[in-house]
């Protein structure tokens, strides 16, 4: 009675599990699932994953080779001419600009040219009516025509009373009356001629020609409105472009050193650019000068004449004039980009024959667009850094790449070369390491576009940088 009975005990197998309560193999898939969508969208492909594999074989090389060298972008300095201008702000000034207006009253017939056309001196432009004042010249033939006659008729009877006067046929007050009358028609038809010339003239007004070679402007009055003399506007503007001047101001204190030499007959070349002080317009050479200085600014005028024969200057426009004073020949020359200046000096980065910087003093002189003279501190064919400067200190070891090389790293001694990137479009050549010495190049991956077929070569795509070959 008092033993305890047990329940037989079920296989783990048939337990049921707990309701609500997933299983842990559909966890597991659901997550290799979203691995492999993940590897799907995110696993390099084709060229990328090549390029990717080359960048990190490349990015290795160079940490392991080219330890401590600096790449930099180097120039040489060289020797050659260079000009000493004078430069100021100028508007673009046609040397002739005419307004034709209308020297008779009449109506407006016709127009003979177009808007914006460039016309030639005596070319036909506009015709006023002309039959008012071809009444008044048929008027004054008439008049004149018989005055004549009794001018005519006045000298046969001054000479019949010469006659009768020497016959004492007739009183010599006679004789003097009518030689007076003759006198007067003589005085009438010389009025009558200047009545046909008046107009005979207003019909030539009558029909307008170019006065110049210009270019014409929008017209300012319709055919069929009645002009007059009097208007105040006119009826077309003709502006001279071919030559063409720039009026400019230059400061007082350059002034004497080119007066010296425009006294002396010196021919001064003047070039011409654009607002932005970048792209060169035009040549031409300095014309006058005026005669007084503005006292209020110190500034001084001059003009300068250009042919203009692509019409690329345009009156009005704003434009900045260099003016040729002297020309250097002979000089030491370097990038402008490569001069550094401080405070109290100027120096450039010298890279020496080891293949380290120094900072070399100079005095520079006249600088001109990119290139600065150097007056003393360098000689032709040294070296100096143009890019990476920040990067550099006394003694640096650089690997150089000189402008304008596309990425072809060059270093000498036993340094490794170190390309630089290859930027331009298409270009799977960029970032070829050329080094000098016994050590292998290690270039940068170039930029090329593996569809762009138009530089480099076909087909090559990014990654190629990264077999740098020292030669």
């Amino acid at each position: 009675m008092n033993e305890k009975l047990s329940l037989p005990t079920l296989p783990a197998e048939n337990t049921p599990q707990p309701p609500g309560k997933p299983k842990r193999g559909w966890i597991w898939l659901i997550v290799l699932i979203l691995v492999a969508v993940v590897a799907y969208y995110f696993w390099p492909k084709g060229p990328d994953a090549a390029g990717g594999t080359t960048s990190a074989a490349a990015a290795g090389g160079k940490k392991g080779r080219g330890g401590g060298l600096a790449p930099v972008v180097a120039a040489k300095a060289r020797r050659g001419n260079i000009g000493v201008y004078v430069t100021g702000l100028g508007t673009v000034t046609p040397i002739n600009t005419i307004t034709i207006k209308s020297r008779v009253d009449g109506q407006l017939m016709k127009l003979n040219y177009q808007e914006g056309e460039l016309i030639h001196a005596g070319d036909p432009l506009i015709e006023i009516d002309t039959r008012p004042y071809q009444v008044q010249l048929d008027q004054a033939t008439g008049q004149q025509m018989r005055d004549t006659a009794l001018l005519e008729n006045a000298k046969v009877d001054l000479a019949r009373y010469q006659t009768l006067l020497q016959q004492n046929a007739i009183p010599e007050q006679t004789l003097a009356t009518q030689k007076s009358l003759v006198a007067q028609l003589e005085g009438t038809v010389k009025s009558d001629q200047s009545l046909i010339d008046s107009a005979k003239l207003n019909l030539a007004y009558c029909h307008i020609a170019a006065p110049i070679t210009g270019r014409i402007g929008l017209r300012l009055v319709d055919p069929g409105n009645i002009v007059h003399a009097s208007d105040s506007g006119g009826l077309l503007v003709i502006t001279q472009v071919q030559p063409i001047s720039v009026v400019f101001t230059i400061v007082e204190d350059k002034l004497p050193e080119v007066l010296k030499r425009w006294h002396a007959g010196q021919k001064l070349l003047a070039e011409v650019w654009d607002r932005a002080n970048t792209r060169k317009i035009g040549s031409g050479a300095l014309s006058t000068v005026d005669n007084q200085i503005d006292p209020t600014t110190g500034m001084i005028r001059l003009r300068s004449d250009f042919p203009n024969e692509g019409e690329a200057l345009f009156p009005d426009q704003f434009v900045n004039v260099h003016l040729l004073v002297q020309q250097k020949q002979g000089v030491t020359l370097v990038p402008s980009a490569a001069v550094q200046r401080t405070s109290t000096s100027t120096y450039v980065y010298l890279v020496k024959p080891d293949s380290s910087v120094t900072v070399r003093q100079l005095v520079e002189g006249v600088t001109e667009g990119d290139d600065t003279e150097v007056v003393s501190g360098l000689d032709p064919g040294d070296v100096v850094v143009m890019a990476g400067i920040d990067r550099l200190n006394e003694g640096s070891k650089v690997t150089v790449q000189f402008e304008g090389e596309g990425g072809r790293g060059q270093a000498g001694g036993n340094a490794a070369g170190a390309g630089a990137p290859g930027t331009g479009a298409g270009s799977v050549e960029g970032g070829r390491g050329q080094g000098r010495g016994n050590a292998p190049g290690a270039g940068s991956p170039g930029g090329g576009n593996p569809a762009d077929t138009s530089g480099g070569r076909k087909g090559r795509g990014r990654g190629r940088g990264a077999e740098g070959q020292a030669q």
